[in-house]
């Protein structure tokens, strides 16, 4: 009996000592390639598929402690996937806790109202944060990859600032401004105006497209909509510069010439009665309620003041007045 105790007890001053050590070696700083230095624990790893991951991102700590360490504190199966950073004189106990609570490190974007979906993308294939899995792809295999039906991304997509978890898909993001913008459409359309010359939610995101370049001022929109759906039920050209610009694309150099509003092509309100086949750029939420609750006036025309704000009309003569002042300095 006495045997077993002291086997016991021995056995007990062992396993104390483990504990201790591996206790001891937890609260030592650990190697990092860098400081600080970020990784990223993929979805769906398991204990030891994570442990390598953060050794070949540039930690130095033993595998086997670091595993004991987990599962004494019952926490083998419980870490959280997502992009994590470290600084020197972090241990293993702390970068296991950081682990568990999931502290993920995230990355911003913050996608412009007005932009094209030209614009959105490079600024997208130049964020060192995102896993940039669309460069390459034309816009169809975009569609294609995203499950998407449709011919392009313009104007599908909601500005907004995005934090994601870094090294995450490009893809993934887009899919996420995608979506956020068919909410807000769909919201929107509900609780539209009724009477409107819109046949679809998509011809109204044209419409939102469309006040989102011509003004940017919030007291305006409301108004600057109420022209073009004016316009629309009246079978009047819109004749609105932002479109003929979106059809020249890369041609355009900041000059609109007279030339160019005279050069037909989809996008030409000048010469196309309608909206254009398309939206010409990304439109903020502002947009999409003016679009689809514009102002209760009969103005036709407007112009800009010089100050950001416009000048509207009812009638060509008002507006001849209107340009002849503001634009051609008359009295």
């Amino acid at each position: 009996m006495r045997l077993l105790f002291k086997i016991f007890f021995v056995c007990l001053l062992l396993l104390a000592g483990v504990a201790g050590a591996l206790w001891w070696w937890a609260s030592q700083p650990m190697t990092l390639r860098t400081s600080p230095l970020d990784f990223r624990i993929a979805a769906g790893s398991s204990l030891r598929t994570a442990i390598v991951e953060m050794r070949e991102s540039g930690i130095a700590v033993n595998p086997i402690l670091l595993g004991l360490l987990a599962r004494a504190n019952r926490a083998d199966t419980a870490i959280k996937a997502g992009s994590y950073s470290i600084n020197a004189g972090a241990t293993p106990h702390q970068l296991l806790d950081k682990l568990l609570r999931g502290k993920v490190t995230q990355g911003e974007l913050t996608l412009v109202e007005g932009w094209t979906f030209r614009q959105w993308r490079a600024r997208l294939d130049r964020h060192p944060d995102l896993r940039h899995d669309a460069i390459g792809l034309t816009e169809m295999q975009l569609l294609e990859r995203l499950g998407i039906s449709g011919s392009s991304l313009e104007g599908q997509l909601f500005p907004d600032t995005y934090l994601f978890d870094k090294q995450s898909s490009d893809l993934d993001l887009l899919a996420r401004a995608y979506r956020a913008m068919q909410r807000k459409l769909d919201a929107e359309w509900i609780q539209r105006a009724q009477g409107l010359p819109y046949r679809s939610p998509q011809e109204a995101l044209i419409m939102a497209s469309i006040i989102e370049k011509e003004t940017g001022r919030e007291a305006d929109r409301q108004l600057v909509a109420a022209v073009f759906v004016n316009r629309l039920r009246r079978g009047m050209l819109l004749q609105t510069d932002p479109t003929v610009i979106y059809g020249l694309g890369e041609r355009f150099d900041g000059n609109l010439r007279k030339r160019d509003l005279q050069s037909d092509s989809p996008y030409n309100t000048y010469m196309r009665a309608g909206l254009p086949p398309s939206p010409i750029a990304m439109p903020g939420l502002a947009s999409l309620r003016a679009a689809l609750n514009p102002a209760s006036s009969d103005v036709l025309y407007f112009v800009a003041r010089g100050d950001g704000s416009s000048e509207f009309s009812r009638t060509l003569d008002e507006h001849n007045r209107a340009v002849n002042k503001y634009q051609r300095g008359g009295k």
